[in-house]
């Protein structure tokens, strides 16, 4: 992304894009392990799911997800180009939630490049 960035906007559209997706894969945001095993499967997400997701008939669970793990990279994303320019990016209770999740689960993986997690998670 270059040039200026709405950031509180863009926080905002994702967080209600992965609530979304949530509803229809039935999370409990509240839910610790659900959560992590969530942020777990994100981090080990391979692109073959989503030519499993597309085939015939369309399994429109398995596309959540892909969508979902999708805006997860967005929300990282975010945060670290957020972060680097000195604002720190704050969701709400969802975001914050996936996030952590998602950080453990990088730093876990050794996948988190940095060693920490930017403001905001």
């Amino acid at each position: 992304m270059a040039g200026f960035e709405n950031y509180l906007q863009d926080t905002q559209d994702i967080e209600r894009e992965i609530e979304r997706r949530g509803v229809a894969l039935g999370i409990d945001w509240s839910n610790a392990e659900q959560v992590r095993a969530l942020a777990r499967e994100a981090i080990e997400h391979v692109p073959s799911d989503m030519q499993r997701a597309m085939t015939r008939p369309i399994d429109y669970q398995q596309l959540a997800k892909v969508e979902l793990f999708g805006l997860a990279a967005l929300m990282l994303r975010t945060m670290q180009e957020s972060a680097s320019i000195g604002f720190e990016s704050h969701g709400g209770v969802i975001w914050k939630t996936f996030a952590r999740a998602l950080w453990a689960e990088a730093q876990a993986h050794g996948t988190l490049q940095g060693g920490k997690p930017p403001g905001g998670a």
